[in-house]
């Protein structure tokens, strides 16, 4: 039996130790930058982060899939009933940028969905938390979308600062009259999930990890994040872990 407060407390403490970790790293001058297999940067932060989160999370017996984790077969992993979805560092590009715009993501899944989400962002401190039925809320406040009309006049877009493509500037193009917003990591989500932003089209890659915790918060805000050109959400632990395009909509 999954007890929601224990694993909400767990998760807030396990981001919060690792943000502690993280920025440790990012005040001294030795990132240890190397590339993963992908050609994604890998810093001694992102390592300090998962090993800390795993630590704190262990006693609750659940399996862990992180980004930086062992590899784990669909095979194995589809059975799971309950497990942790975990990104030590989204971000990597901007924390050894030093800008700020990274985060801590950790999410409970249950089968395909995201039942529980903690997001923590090191820079400002800031923690985000929702769970199931229960809200979305930004240190300790109840936040939510912003529930514009989809045709209003200026709508705040959030893009990502790396992945500005053709596909994304023509969703833009079919706005009236949008205000665009460049941001880093999962802070994209939680813009909208706040009503800081309208509206973020992701018409580009990212991993299940990168945002499954802001997912909870968005939907427990009220927003939606739903696979390119459908009414269908994201969904999570598929044999392959790479997201569809996406778009997350605080508007109605």
């Amino acid at each position: 039996m999954v007890d929601i407060n224990t694993f909400l407390d767990l998760a807030k403490k396990a981001a919060e130790e690792a943000a502690v970790k993280i920025l440790e790293i990012y005040n001294s001058d030795d990132f240890d930058v190397s590339l993963k297999d992908d050609q994604s940067p890998l810093t001694k932060a992102d390592k300090a982060s998962h090993k800390v989160i795993c630590e704190i999370l262990e006693p609750l017996g659940l399996p862990v899939l992180s980004e930086e984790g062992k590899a784990i077969s669909y095979a194995e992993r589809s059975d799971w009933p309950y497990f942790w979805m975990v990104d030590p560092i989204d971000g990597t590009k901007e924390f050894i940028k030093r800008n700020g715009e990274f985060t801590v993501n950790i999410a409970l899944i249950k089968k395909d969905q995201p039942v529980l989400g903690v997001v923590q962002v090191p820079a400002t401190g800031d923690i985000y938390h929702a769970v199931w039925s229960m809200g979305a809320f930004k240190n300790g406040e109840k936040i939510q979308v912003s529930n514009k009309d989809i045709s209003s006049v200026g709508l705040k877009v959030v893009a990502s600062r790396s992945h500005l493509n053709e596909d994304t500037e023509a969703f833009m193009g079919s706005l009236k009259d949008p205000e665009i917003v460049s941001k880093g990591s999962s802070l994209k989500l939680l813009m909208v999930a706040e009503g800081e932003a309208d509206i973020y089209p992701r018409f580009a890659p990212t991993m299940e990890w990168d945002t499954a915790a802001a997912q909870i918060i968005v939907e427990e805000a009220g927003g939606k994040v739903l696979q390119k050109n459908t009414n269908q959400s994201v969904v999570y632990n598929k044999e392959d872990l790479l997201n569809p395009h996406f778009l997350v909509k605080g508007t109605r």
